[in-house]
């Protein structure tokens, strides 16, 4: 059966029998349970379970007054009377489920007048131990142990005599509840096992949904992060094809042709993003490898790219061994070098970018953008503004800090400071 949305996980698997009314009283999603009354419904384990108990009131019934004839001086209407008693005390064992404490309660003095009614008695009491706290057990069996002497010496039995039946029926008293105790101590535990299993299932899935939000939002910041370069590109040159219509045609052709490398790059950068969201780990099975995530190492391409593209970029790298940097703290370096060159790009057209990145194991890695303030007159170019925001993100993600704004000479820096432990 599934769950309507919103409601409490259902059942493990596995169960064969729907939990019995007394679970579904400790159980919280008992509402789910409940017919128009109010009252739990009975299940069939309910109906086998109350049957049974019937039947073991009636059999200890059939058994006392198979004895009633050999009662001394015991008068036929009383005998007559015990019988219909101890009928009707087990008719009223069907009601032990609605009304444990009272019926509990009435048979105790039904007891002393109906010998047959005894069975009945030991299905209440065992009824009240399974379904009621130790209080009540405890009131409703010292009442029936103590009306015990009292019932053998007005009616003693003539097998067992006076201190053999009173200490029988006291042991058979105390067992029966020591047996009740014991099934709701039980019941009690399997629904407290239950509760924990549904716990660990709701964390279990709730972690799940948060590190699936975690990646997505990973892939997001990645999306932006090679996006935003090539299509800054596309938007730069285009502008720059609009604005000087009668460019040399050499030019003219370099532009097109950083146009159309740009937007090939970003097709295959998209391609391959969209396809990690589609398959997942489908995709790693079709044994298509994706391109490998740049790393410090990749710095120069990127520089060289940009200049490809016209800008003026001067890279100061002083990490003379880029393959010893972490490939996690490499990437998100590269990762700020691209954001910073891209936003040099679309704000301070035609000024002279220096990247420099410095550092050493144990001391960190140190990765700078900077320009001064652009020579002329700033295209307007449409961005989200959400790129620095997310590489501060990501340099808290890897442990280290990014500091950005404007400096002294009208210009503008974005700053990182990265973790690059001495183990590499």
């Amino acid at each position: 059966m599934t769950p309507e949305p919103g409601s409490a996980p259902g059942p493990l698997p596995g169960r064969r029998w729907l939990p019995s009314a007394v679970a579904v009283e400790i159980d919280p999603d008992r509402v789910a349970r409940v017919g128009r009354t109010g009252r739990p419904r009975r299940t069939v384990r309910d109906w086998v379970v109350d049957f049974a108990a019937f039947l073991l009131a009636v059999t200890v019934g059939l058994l006392i007054a198979d004895t009633l004839p050999q009662a001394p001086d015991l008068p036929y209407a009383l005998e007559v009377a015990d019988q219909w008693i101890g009928a009707f005390a087990c008719a009223a064992v069907w009601l032990r489920r609605r009304w444990p404490v009272g019926l509990a309660v009435a048979l105790v003095p039904v007891g002393v007048v109906s010998l047959t009614s005894g069975g009945a008695g030991l299905v209440a009491l065992f009824t009240l131990a399974v379904h009621r706290p130790f209080k009540y057990v405890a009131w409703v069996g010292a009442a029936t142990i103590a009306v015990a002497p009292l019932l053998f010496w007005l009616r003693p039995d003539p097998d067992l005599g006076y201190l053999g039946a009173v200490l029988v029926s006291v042991l058979l008293t105390v067992a029966v509840i020591g047996w009740g105790m014991y099934a709701r101590s039980r019941r009690q535990l399997l629904l407290s096992l239950r509760d924990r299993a549904r716990r660990a299932e709701t964390e279990a899935a709730l972690r799940a949904e948060q590190a699936q939000r975690l990646a997505r939002e990973g892939i997001a910041r990645e999306m932006h992060d090679v996006l935003a370069h090539r299509l800054t590109l596309l938007s730069v040159h285009a502008g720059a094809l609009e604005f000087r219509p009668d460019a040399p045609r050499e030019e003219v052709a370099r532009a097109a042709g950083v146009i159309r490398e740009s937007a090939h790059e970003a097709l295959q950068d998209l391609r391959e993003i969209i396809g990690v969201l589609r398959s997942g780990p489908a995709g790693a099975e079709s044994g298509e490898p994706g391109r490998p995530q740049p790393t410090l190492g990749a710095l120069e391409s990127l520089v060289s790219e940009s200049r490809e593209a016209g800008m003026k970029v001067s890279l100061d790298n002083r990490v003379a061994d880029a393959g010893s940097v972490p490939a996690s703290v490499g990437r998100t370096a590269y990762r700020i070098a691209q954001e910073g060159l891209t936003n040099a790009r679309k704000h301070a057209p035609g000024a002279e970018v220096t990247v420099s990145v410095t550092g050493a194991a144990g001391s960190g890695l140190t990765v700078s953008v900077r320009n001064p303030a652009p020579p002329g007159e700033v295209p307007l170019v449409p961005g989200s503004g959400q790129g620095l925001i997310g590489l501060t993100e990501r340099a808290m993600l890897a442990g280290g800090r990014l500091s950005h704004g404007p400096v002294g000479d009208g210009g503008f820096e974005v700053s990182a400071w990265l973790p690059w432990g001495s183990g590499g």
